[in-house]
């Protein structure tokens, strides 16, 4: 089968590879569509980070580089492994991609399992991925899906996931007003999380494809441009004076993170979404006068029952983030490249593995 293989830093390669099948407690799954994210760039650009090396193998994958990229896939069950019971092949599915120590509890009532020591995820650190024609994932991953879902906006129900997780992360409720710093795909998704939860949603974004986009999902009640806007003053004048309740950081760009603090009110909350690739310079002062609240925050945990509900009860429509759709062996050219120079042109390319669908 076709697979994407990373072997290192700008080195992605389209191979045949052996097919896996479903052992004891797995689901063999084929691959409807999988999301480009902004890890796999990183791992592109500046890695490997998440990814092993050649001489690093994973300490519970045990695997090294190359490896399968791809962790935002939704597909449909085609084998189950001895002991799965529980669902039927034909049955479609997304996955939760962790790799996690079988010795950490990931029960339903777990809060920290993706917290763990050497926790790192399927399509990163080995076991598959979902650039992939094929991949075998153990059950406690799968998450059945109403086939009323079409299966391309079922590949974005991982990275809406995430913002789920940051939304919980930040207490908010109903009747605050959030600002969110950065319209890609993760700070979209955080944006329809808190608009089905009833906050008030106020997006910072340069790029004016991707403010229209929040704005024709209805995933934002306003879109700023901060090149033409002072954020911080109208967020205060939006809310009487008083500032945001909640931010959201999901750029790693420092100026944003500035902005967020300035713009938040006393005992605010600030939560850091993205990924950063360097340290951050930090406005400590301001943080202990204003009694903001920090937090971090990565991935989820038991949390895809909830999105998968939102997008179940038509609170979240998933369709209008996905703008391309390639083929596998497009996956640098079109996806990649696009993504890294163009990226104020697109929000969510999805990638077909069999190029089913295209």
């Amino acid at each position: 089968m076709r697979a994407a293989r990373y072997y290192g830093n700008k080195d992605i390669r389209i191979e045949d590879i052996d097919a896996p099948t479903a052992g004891p407690g797995e689901v063999l799954i084929d691959v409807a569509w999988c999301g480009i994210c902004g890890t796999d760039l990183h791992e592109y650009l500046d890695g490997p980070i998440f990814c092993p090396t050649p001489e690093t193998p994973h300490p519970l994958s045990g695997e090294s580089a190359p490896i399968t990229l791809g962790h935002e896939f939704s597909g449909t069950v085609a084998a189950l492994g001895e002991g799965v019971d529980d669902l039927e092949v034909g049955d479609h599915v997304v996955v939760e991609p962790y790799i996690i120590d079988d010795a950490v509890d990931v029960g339903p009532d777990s809060h920290d399992y993706h917290l763990s020591k050497d926790m790192n995820f399927i399509g990163l650190a080995g076991r598959g991925g979902g650039l992939a024609e094929q991949i075998a994932v153990r059950r406690r991953w799968v998450h059945r899906i109403d086939k009323a879902i079409p299966l391309d906006r079922a590949a974005l129900i991982e990275p809406l996931t995430v913002g789920y997780h940051a939304v919980e992360r930040s207490g908010a409720k109903a009747g605050d007003v959030a600002l969110v710093g950065g319209a890609g795909p993760i700070g979209l998704l955080t944006s329809a999380v808190l608009k089905a939860l009833g906050v008030t949603v106020i997006i910072s974004e340069l790029s004016e494809l991707r403010r229209q986009k929040a704005i024709d999902a209805g995933v934002v009640d306003h879109a700023l441009n901060p090149k033409e806007v002072d954020v911080s003053a109208r967020v205060h004048e939006l809310t009487g004076g008083k500032g945001a309740d909640v931010a959201f950081e999901c750029t790693s760009v420092q100026i944003v993170l500035d902005t967020l603090m300035d713009a938040l009110r006393p005992t605010g909350v600030l939560v850091v979404v993205s990924i950063w690739g360097k340290k951050a310079n930090f406005d400590m002062h301001k943080l202990v006068m204003k009694e903001i609240d920090l937090r971090g925050t990565i991935g989820y945990v038991n949390n895809h029952p909830q999105s998968i509900a939102l997008v179940n009860e038509g609170k979240v429509d998933l369709a209008p983030f996905i703008t391309g759709k390639i083929g596998l062996e497009h996956l640098v050219d079109e996806g990649f490249e696009t993504l890294i120079h163009r990226n104020e042109t697109a929000v969510k390319i999805l990638v077909s593995p069999s190029g089913a669908g295209l």
